[in-house]
């Protein structure tokens, strides 16, 4: 059963009035219901703000990083562990192809159901997922592999035992070493960017965003309890922190928007991964006309030109 957020009652109505119409041959009513259900589209996803997208983003439905993995990627054979400590489940890598491209895919993934949730940390990788990160890129590059990372976590686990292991060392680590990686590293939000643990797989030299995700530093949830001690104001806090593609792309904080169909990806699997696999073509496209050092010399300048400071 597809899950509706109360914003979307509308278009459940209609799609269940669509289904019976479809159900009983009425050709007429099947025509009239799919124009109104169009027109509701429209209306309602044109016009969102942004704690709607927030909760897109957050949508239960919504593809993670597993679903694109299984739709775009031939041939995919999974990368475990660190070398270090332990294999963890909510960081993903694996290496196949895509079209033809061989490439290394590196994903965080949230889980479906308690069971699959609490086996893969609810998407918050541990350092250990950070470093297995880390020798993937490590590997590709030794094979000049591209390597395409996709975001969706709400951070990095904040327990006590990552604390205990380096979980701050290890995101900067990967944003150290993946600054100078010698291949094309593209990155796209496919739903929650969250703090570090988002930033840790997001230094590329294209970071993309879909329709409907955000990238933060901190959750809305967290800030409306720290700037007003009011967890209440979760609407106020998420407008005024400005994690929206749009937000981010007129800040110069993200290269491209992805347009993922209109009444969100998790209606339209498979469209959204043809987005996905088509952005991420064409930019290793554009990348390998480059040579290294003028690759790494763009990846420096797009990475130095975020944020303002002074001498």
């Amino acid at each position: 059963m597809a899950t509706y957020l109360d914003f979307e009652n509308r278009i459940e109505a209609i799609g269940l009035d669509l289904e019976s119409a479809k159900a009983s041959g009425d050709e007429v009513a099947v025509e009239s219901f799919e124009k109104d259900l169009t027109k509701e589209v429209n209306k309602t996803f044109g016009s969102l703000n942004d704690y709607q997208k927030l909760r897109l983003a957050r949508h239960p439905d919504r593809p993670y990083s597993l679903d694109y993995i299984n739709l775009i990627m031939d041939n995919a054979y999974e990368i475990h562990g660190d070398r270090a400590f332990r294999d963890d489940p909510a960081m993903l890598c694996y290496i196949g192809w895509i079209d033809g491209v061989k490439t290394m895919l590196i994903g965080e993934q949230k889980g479906r159901g308690t069971k699959n949730k609490i086996r893969r940390n609810f998407g918050m990788p541990n350092p250990e997922g950070y470093r297995k990160a880390l020798r993937a890129v490590r590997l590709a590059e030794k094979f000049d592999i591209p390597v395409l990372m996709l975001v969706d976590t709400p951070g990095a686990y904040p327990g006590l035992g990552a604390e205990e292991r380096g979980q701050s060392e290890a995101i900067a680590r990967n944003l150290f070493e993946f600054s100078s990686t010698k291949i094309p590293m593209i990155s796209i939000v496919i739903g929650e960017g969250g703090s570090g643990g988002a930033l840790a797989i997001g230094v590329a030299d294209k970071l993309a965003m879909m329709r409907y995700s955000v990238f933060s530093v901190i959750s809305p949830e967290g800030c409306s309890a720290i700037l007003w001690n009011d967890p209440e104001k979760v609407e106020q806090a998420t407008k005024a922190m400005k994690i929206t593609p749009e937000d981010l792309l007129e800040s110069k904080l993200i290269d491209d928007i992805l347009d993922e169909p209109l009444i969100g990806a998790h209606r339209d699997r498979k469209l959204a991964a043809v987005v996905v696999k088509q952005y991420y073509l064409e930019k290793v496209r554009e990348l390998r006309e480059l040579s290294i050092d003028e690759m790494l010399e763009q990846r420096y300048k797009r990475l130095v030109s975020v944020g303002a400071y002074s001498e």
